[in-house]
């Protein structure tokens, strides 16, 4: 109970209610509780209705009721401030002259608003990007020269990250001379970093070491991941196995774990494309022939909303032996798992961030935004995955896909990778074990609040 234990200070953490903004929020959540802090995660009605009133030690609590919620993206953004901002307010507030008053506001940085919270409270602000810091990087050089503040050029505008080869990325529709909407938000995140105390980012330093510090001289960056459930990398953090929130999460959530249990070791290539990215119709077919002519086994997860994509009799015509199609798995255990031999994946941050930690070879298939950059940083950087051509009208093709997958598996550049990929299981461990580089940055931030 609250009256019995002792802590260094309370923080108040507010993620953006998606899956891929939940998850690592939530991690460094639980990191933090370990390190001493109450923590306390207001988030929206809909998932805490979705969880336990507590995840591990952290407390869960709603300050936005979005139920019965319509609209797109900006509109649900938008209400959430509208009411968010008052709640938070008041939460935060509900805690002062209490033995552990809220001394810092941990804020996702796709939310502008909660800066203007922390600042009106006189407390301690740190903004979390859910994407890696080279995304982050070109979407602020992006920026800059947009705005005239850097000389136009492609050269000048890729300059803070030249070395690590992002010369070729997509303009997300500035060839045309607009700015896209979702271009206008991303902007809109990097006007006010430069005014938190801390800018968390869920990566390490070694990873995106040149990026990193590049970044640091702009921004107060601190690295704190690879925001995975400690059973998985350092064990320090006891029960730790899962993130404690999913969406999605049928009853029979296990029968995929039970047929990779049948499997040969390295022998299945896992296949899913997250939480939001949708393919082509033509897409999914060339995927679905490319799976059964390899002569690997595939565990392929297909959203609901995605089956109709699928090719007539496609789910009649697999063997139990050949693969198993499924509308949600609990990734961290598949990537986990010894038989999974190859990840191909959209190279989502997270799923990207997990598979390096878990040392698992990639095929990439990027979709849209940051997901070219981690993609580049995956076959070029740190080689641990392959990237097949696109053709024309945007397609990648069986043949082209067989290829790749089977030269992770089996070829000789799949030797390599399956090297560089446990070189960097190894480094992401090292990263949040104790005297790791994201150990000692949460330890400071942990150091600092406590001296509030």
């Amino acid at each position: 109970m609250e009256e019995e234990t002792s802590y260094v200070a309370h923080v108040v953490v507010l993620p953006y209610q998606g899956q891929g903004h939940m998850n690592p929020m939530l991690q460094f959540s639980k990191r933090l509780a370990f390190k001493g802090l109450k923590v306390t995660v207001a988030t929206t009605l809909s998932i805490t209705k979705t969880m336990q009133a507590q995840v591990g030690s952290v407390m869960i609590e709603s300050i936005y009721d979005d139920s019965n919620e319509t609209g797109g993206f900006k509109e649900r953004v938008e209400k959430l401030e509208a009411s968010g901002s008052k709640n938070l307010t008041d939460l935060i507030k509900k805690h002062e002259g209490s033995r552990y008053p809220v001394k810092c506001l941990v804020y996702d940085a796709n939310l502008g608003w909660p800066l203007n919270v922390a600042k009106q409270l006189g407390i301690a602000k740190a903004a979390f990007f859910t994407q890696s810091c080279s995304a982050n990087g070109t979407y602020y050089l992006m920026q800059q020269e947009i705005s005239g503040k850097l000389p136009s050029g492609p050269t000048v505008l890729m300059s803070g990250l030249q070395t690590q080869g992002l010369h070729k990325l997509p303009t997300f529709g500035l060839a045309s001379g607009g700015i896209s909407p979702i271009l206008r938000h991303i902007f809109s995140q990097l006007s006010g970093p430069e005014e938190a105390d801390w800018v968390l980012f869920n990566s390490f330093d070694s990873l995106e070491e040149e990026v990193v510090n590049w970044m640091a001289k702009i921004w107060s960056v601190k690295t704190i991941g690879p925001t995975v459930p400690s059973m998985y990398l350092d064990k320090k953090v006891e029960g730790d196995i899962n993130y404690g929130f999913n969406i999605v999460r049928p009853k029979d959530d296990d029968v995929c774990m039970k047929w990779l249990d049948t499997k040969e070791p390295g022998s299945v290539v896992y296949v899913s494309f997250g939480s939001a990215a949708a393919l082509k119709e033509e897409q999914m077919e060339e995927l679905a022939m490319a799976l059964m002519q390899n002569k690997s086994s595939f565990l392929w997860v297909v959203r609901a909303s995605e089956e109709k994509k699928l090719p007539s009799k496609f789910l009649e015509e697999i063997t139990s032996n050949k693969g198993l199609v499924v509308k949600w798995c609990p990734q961290l255990e598949v990537l986990a798992h010894n038989s999974v031999g190859c990840f191909l994946t959209h190279c989502g941050w997270n799923s990207t961030m997990e598979a390096l930690s878990f040392g698992v070879p990639m095929v990439i298939m990027p979709q849209f935004l940051d997901q070219f950059t981690n993609a580049k940083f995956v076959e070029d950087i740190w080689g641990t995955g392959i990237r097949p051509k696109v053709d024309e009208k945007g397609i990648v093709r069986k043949e082209d896909l067989d290829l790749c997958i089977r030269d992770v598996m089996e070829g000789e550049r799949g030797k390599e990778i399956k090297r560089n990929a446990a070189k960097w299981k190894k480094l992401a461990k090292d990263a949040v074990d104790e005297g790791g580089s994201s150990d000692k940055n949460i330890n400071e931030i942990v150091a600092r609040l406590k001296s509030m």
